[in-house]
Order: structure tokens, then C-alpha cells, then sequence
């Protein structure tokens, strides 16, 4: 016998069922750190680099990507 079931929810509703934590106030004040470091100049982008590295290993198209959108968020474009 196989039996299947479809659950039809939102991601919030799928972390409340299943008992995972609200992180969103965290990822908040990552984020908001994170983006004062980087307009306080506490943050270079060679620092940015190696921390994105680390995440995962996504090549020079993958980096450059990275990095176009920090330079967007910091206003450090380079035209």
C-alpha cells in the first residue's frame, strides 16, 4: 500500500508545524551589521571575498555576481 499526502503551506507555515525557530529577527540584525560594517569601511571587499569563498566554492562568474551586488547595497559601484 503507498500512500501519499499533499500539503499545501506557506514556508512560515511548514517552520510552525514544524516546530523550527522565527529566525528572521536574527537574519535582521545580521544584515543590518553586516551593511554598517561595510558603510563604516570595517569591512573590505577582500574580506567580503574570502568570507564568500568559504560559503561555497562558486567560481569567478559566481563572485563576480557576489560582488556586483554588495558594491550595489554600499554604493561602491565601479563604472
Amino acid at each position: 500500500m503507498k500512500v501519499t499526502v499533499d500539503v499545501d503551506c506557506t514556508p512560515e507555515e511548514a517552520r510552525r508545524f514544524m516546530g523550527l525557530p522565527d529566525l528572521k529577527p536574527v537574519h535582521e540584525a545580521y544584515v543590518a551589521n553586516l551593511l554598517d560594517a561595510m558603510k563604516s569601511g570595517g569591512v573590505s571587499p577582500d574580506m567580503l571575498d574570502a568570507v564568500v569563498k568559504s560559503w561555497a566554492p562558486m567560481g569567478e562568474a559566481g563572485m563576480k555576481m557576489w560582488r556586483g551586488m554588495f558594491d550595489q547595497v554600499t554604493g561602491l559601484t565601479k563604472e
